[in-house]
């Protein structure tokens, strides 16, 4: 019964619908809404009061009067592997049994461990108690059989919400598509764990027709966790040597 999001921004236009559910059901306040001027963007990115981010992307165009427009609406991915929760030391984290991660705000003791866990920037703490928050994949929703606000408000279904394996035949599909009708760049973002090993595959994925670093997403993200056993092997490695030295350097001096 795992549940997620697949998103489309070839079909984005921008409306920030899913911004204004997402912050109306969650009854989430405002981040200042202050333009950077840079774009269209007026929230920056996502935020402990912004869950869905629609960001606009200036692209270079010769077809359409120099600027064309990438936008895509930002979320939690909801790892498979997710580093918050292996990070989190209270149990506040877990993955409900719709398989999304969820932060249990009565339990968080902002410690912000989770913080710097996520590969994708997208856990933010509170100013006013430091409790740690991000999307819930609308949990409450969920338990009554309702799909997200972000996606119910979607008007053109760039945003799509379902059962994982149905997304991921759909988004493949897609891909599909657009390759017929020339965009050859098309691809899934994160889709599987084979596609994006460092995360054990997103439960939140994207159809990309540029890099992720064009979108604000990193290349190859990686828990950090994944590589803890290795970073103490290293450790323990160089531990060893700096005893092996000294004791080196004992039995020297007494001869």
């Amino acid at each position: 019964m795992t549940k997620g999001f697949f998103t489309d921004p070839t079909v984005c236009i921008g409306c920030k619908a899913c911004e204004v559910a997402c912050k109306q059901w969650n009854q989430l306040g405002d981040d200042g809404f202050d333009l950077t001027g840079m774009s269209y963007d007026n929230t920056g990115a996502l935020g402990a009061s912004t869950w869905r981010h629609v960001a606009f992307v200036e692209k270079p165009s010769e077809e359409r009067s120099g600027v064309a427009w990438i936008m895509l609406s930002d979320v939690c991915k909801h790892c498979e592997r997710a580093g918050c929760l292996e990070a989190c030391p209270t149990g506040a984290i877990t993955r409900t049994e719709f398989g999304s991660v969820y932060i249990q705000p009565d339990i968080c003791n902002g410690c912000g461990y989770c913080v710097p866990a996520c590969p994708f920037g997208v856990v933010a703490r509170r100013e006013d108690d430091g409790r740690a928050f991000k999307c819930t994949l609308c949990y409450d929703r969920l338990k009554g059989g309702l799909e997200p606000a972000c996606a119910k408000a979607c008007p053109t279904d760039s945003i799509v919400f379902g059962e994982l394996d149905d997304l991921r035949e759909m988004a493949r599909d897609r891909v599909d598509v657009l390759h017929s009708q020339g965009v050859t760049s098309a691809r899934l973002y994160g889709e599987s764990a084979a596609s994006q090993p460092g995360t054990g595959g997103l439960h939140a994925f994207f159809l990309l027709t540029e890099d992720p670093e064009v979108y604000n997403l990193p290349p190859d993200p990686v828990v950090p966790t994944r590589t803890a056993a290795a970073a103490w092997a290293s450790a323990a490695v160089a531990a060893a040597g700096l005893v092996i030295g000294s004791l080196a350097v004992v039995w020297a001096d007494r001869r």
